[in-house]
């Protein structure tokens, strides 16, 4: 009977280390099978595409910032520093010499040309710098 009871005891020791195993296995599973480690990914995942945005936005502001100040050095300086000779010389009849030109007295030096021609003047003032 010893004996049997030996067996008995061996066969519960084996089935209670299989279960421990087995609830071992079972809790481990349980823990990444949780939604906080869903939403830590989702996390990490969401840092990234932020990471991605802020650098994505970071050379567009770069970008901008290079376009304004090519821009205000355009309006600073431009292409044209000179007025054709045409348009200095219509002027100088007018007793308009080269440098600054005042709007008004340009407006009235202006009056006999057509609207088109006007705006072309002026344009070609605008570009050189010589309107004040």
């Amino acid at each position: 009977m010893e004996k049997d009871e030996r067996e008995i005891a061996e066969r519960l020791e084996t089935a209670t280390t299989l279960l421990e195993r087995t609830l071992s296995w079972l809790e481990e599973r349980q823990s990444a099978l949780t939604g906080e480690v869903e939403r830590i990914s989702a996390t990490v995942e969401q840092s990234r595409r932020e990471a991605e945005l802020a650098e994505k936005l970071a050379v567009a502001e770069r970008e901008l910032a290079e376009l304004k100040a090519a821009a205000a050095q355009a309006v600073v300086s431009p292409l044209r520093r000179t007025v054709p000779a045409a348009t200095s010389e219509m002027l100088a009849k007018h007793g308009i010499s080269d440098g600054p030109v005042d709007v008004r007295t340009l407006d009235a030096a202006l009056t006999g040309l057509s609207l088109e021609q006007r705006i072309a003047v002026k344009t070609q003032l605008l570009r050189a710098g010589s309107i004040a």
